[in-house]
């Protein structure tokens, strides 16, 4: 680390003023973002007279002061650099490029062929942004909860199970993309493992090859994950979601997310990468629409991205002109990576003009400099000056072209140009360097740059869902056994989603026919045709007397009745509601019988009446119309569908609340797959409000993302059947 120590400007020692400012670093614990040069403490940049900055005037003594802190907070936390030193965790020092993605993403995994498309997923943002080095694969939150599986269940729980995930991974390998599972403290309200999360962590990686442990909430992952994973013969890099707190946790984790970073005309300097360069952050935003800000902080710190966009189901995709912004950053900074790492390098190189900032990262003889202009102006002429010797050549990496300098004494004047809130990039090379490879990166810049970033779209607009059709059934006359008779009426059909992320952007929750998005609050005048509905749930003997008749078995059979015993219910379980049933076995069972599933609007109506009513039975909750709460970490069997008349509907339809979810309709866009279920469970796991939400009230309905029928069955979710009538 002793190279920390050089000079970090490209001013001569003997020029800089000595006189220490008044910024003091010792107080910088846990801030993500260090202190600005020429920002009086607590001074807000969004106050009048923001433009009357100089940061200039305190910029050499503030590097001094900064670089002093370095060397003093890593001996106040022991540092030791001997991870950042192995070769096997040493990829993620070029991990520029990074993304959360979902499981249920239709371009991950296709549901009609029953396999993964990772290329498919992977040239789609090769496509759209350059692609990423690396991907986190994530199969828990926000279904967890809907039943008792833990997050370590629903990882075996994924198409092919492990076997599956690990092919998985074998492709993401195959196209240099390393792959990163996750890992949450929180989730201690579902089944026990009845092991050690680090020691479960450390198997799944190890059993599907994964590179790198997520830590979900976490403020840096302890050490005990990387000890347990090294210790098994598979160290990974370990990545906590939020800003490391605990500093010697830099030690092992060397990478990390970033948040919010202050967007001020001055860019903020990035704690972790100040201390330690060779940790790599990846800037994560995932409600931002527009990227900008984020996209200028991570080139001015030289730090990577996460291009998070399928956000827990809603598709935040990147605007064309963020996504473009990312493929050219992406480009310089893999293209120049030990540059971006390198212990030298200094936040605020100067510049020669107001609103342009500029960071030095020199390598073994040649400089990088990565350049944001924080105007609203597009900029055109000198815009830097550097430290010139002899020979020198010089290239503006972001268009592609050698630049030739006015050189001033011992200093080169570059003139390149900047649009407004735009990049640059520039490249010093010795006198008689060459560098393998720079003519075809240049080429490849001018093509990327021929087209200004201004041409491309920054309108931001959700994706478009469509609901998928339910055949009508034969009409019946009369209702059939078992099924109730619901009049004709004009209903107000008002509910709402009840997921815990997504605010009320719009494409959150579901978009019904009669709108131009989806949204989460939904309010519609409907007129209902007469129909009929079942008056309980399907039970378990209706179900069994199905499978004997039609012989059915499902394609993906994981899951499948999994709390039969040889193929039958359990004793005494028969007249309770089937579950570990998928939406494809109840649309088979309903077809067999037929009828169909009920659309929301026919189930909330047979449960709601015309009076708006909260509950089936009134607006006051009555702990004795349904099953009593089931808060412990194991889910029980269903209570009899007839257990609970006090439950019963205006129409006397029983059992719609309180004990399994029921299965209606099914939303897909582009990206998505959702099903709409109605009425809740007993089940209530504790310790953590990031469990799948109970939806009791009639103005309520939960969502659960679709994946694949094993993943997707549930012990906590059951259905019912409607039929059309003359």
């Amino acid at each position: 680390m002793s190279n920390y120590d050089s000079a970090a400007d490209d001013a001569p020692e003997a020029e800089r003023p000595r006189v220490r400012s008044e910024y003091k670093f010792s107080h910088v614990t846990t801030q993500r973002y260090l202190p600005l040069p020429g920002k009086a403490p607590g001074w807000p940049f969004a106050e009048i007279g923001h433009w009357k900055i100089d940061v200039d005037a305190s910029l050499d003594d503030w590097i001094e002061e900064l670089k002093d802190w370095r060397r003093e907070h890593l001996v106040r936390i022991g540092y030791d650099d001997a991870h950042y030193r192995r070769p096997e965790l040493q990829w993620a020092q070029r991990n520029f490029v990074h993304a959360q993605m979902m499981v249920e993403d239709r371009y991950f995994y296709d549901p009609v062929a029953g396999r993964y498309t990772v290329d498919r997923y992977l040239d789609d943002l090769e496509r759209r942004y350059g692609g990423i080095d690396s991907v986190l694969i994530w199969p828990v939150y926000p279904n967890i909860g809907v039943d008792d599986r833990n997050q370590f269940d629903l990882a075996r729980d994924l198409p092919g199970g492990l076997d599956g995930l690990r092919g998985a991974v074998a492709d993401f390998h195959r196209r240099g993309v390393r792959v990163f599972l996750p890992t949450m403290p929180w989730d201690h309200g579902t089944r026990d493992s009845g092991r050690r999360d680090w020691d479960c962590v450390a198997e799944l990686v190890k059993a599907v090859g994964a590179d790198g442990v997520n830590g979900d909430t976490y403020n840096g992952v302890p050490r005990a994950f990387f000890d347990a994973c090294d210790a098994v013969g598979h160290p990974v890099v370990l990545q906590p979601e939020s800003t490391i707190s605990a500093e010697e946790a830099l030690i092992w984790n060397v990478q990390s997310w970033g948040k919010k970073a202050p967007n001020e005309p001055v860019p903020p300097v990035a704690k972790f990468k100040w201390l330690e360069p060779r940790h790599m952050i990846n800037y994560e935003n995932r409600w931002g629409r527009d990227r900008n800000h984020d996209l200028q902080y991570i080139f001015f710190n030289g730090i990577g991205y996460n291009a998070w966009e399928n956000i827990w189901g809603l598709w935040n995709q990147l605007t064309e002109r963020d996504a473009e912004t990312l493929r050219r950053i992406a480009a310089v900074e893999r293209e120049f990576a030990p540059h971006f790492v390198s212990a030298d390098w200094r936040p605020y190189a100067r510049t020669l003009q107001h609103g342009v900032f500029a960071s030095r990262f020199p390598h073994e003889g040649a400089t990088v400099w990565s350049v944001v202009n924080r105007n609203e102006s597009d900029l055109d002429g000198e815009l830097i000056a550097v430290a010139h010797a002899h020979g020198q050549r010089y290239f503006d990496l972001w268009n592609g072209a050698e630049l030739t300098p006015r050189v001033d004494g011992e200093r080169a004047v570059l003139a390149f140009a900047l649009e407004r809130r735009g990049f640059g990039a520039l490249l010093a090379l010795p006198a008689g360097a060459a560098r393998d490879g720079l003519d075809a990166f240049l080429a490849r810049m001018q093509a990327m740059s021929a087209r200004p970033l201004r041409e491309y779209s920054a309108q931001w607009t959700s994706l478009p869902q469509t609901l998928v059709a339910i055949a009508p059934t034969a009409p019946a006359a009369a209702a059939p056994a078992g099924m109730v008779e619901i009049p004709a009426a004009d209903f107000d059909f008002v509910v709402g989603g009840v997921q815990i992320e997504g605010q009320t952007w719009d494409g959150a929750d579901v978009q019904y026919p009669w709108e131009n998005s989806a949204r989460r609050n939904h309010r519609r005048r409907l007129n209902l045709s007469r129909f009929f509905i079942d008056r309980t749930p399907v039970t378990n003997a209706q179900y069994l007397e199905f499978v004997r008749a039609s012989g059915y078995v499902p394609r993906d059979a994981h899951n499948y009745l999994r709390d039969w015993i040889d193929g039958a219910p359990r004793a005494g379980w028969e007249h309770r509601p089937v579950t570990w049933v998928a939406l494809e076995d109840a649309r088979a069972y309903a077809h067999w019988a037929g009828k169909r599933l009920p659309r929301e609007w026919e189930w909330q109506y047979a449960a709601q009446g015309g009076d708006g009513r909260r509950y089936p039975w009134g607006d006051d909750w009555r702990d004795d119309a349904v099953p009593a709460p089931n808060r412990g970490r194991r889910v029980r069997a269903p209570d009899p569908v007839d257990a609970h008349p006090a439950g019963a509907s205006v129409f006397g339809v029983l059992d719609l609340v309180g004990n399994v979810w029921q299965w209606t309709d099914e939303y897909f866009d582009e990206h998505t797959r959702a099903a709409i279920l109605r009425g809740g469970s007993s089940y209530q796991p504790q310790t953590s409000h990031w469990y799948f939400p109970q939806a009791y009230r009639l103005d309520q309905h939960g969502k659960l993302l679709l994946m694949a029928p094993g993943k997707d069955r549930s012990a906590c979710i059951g259905f019912r059947c409607a039929m059309d009538a003359e």
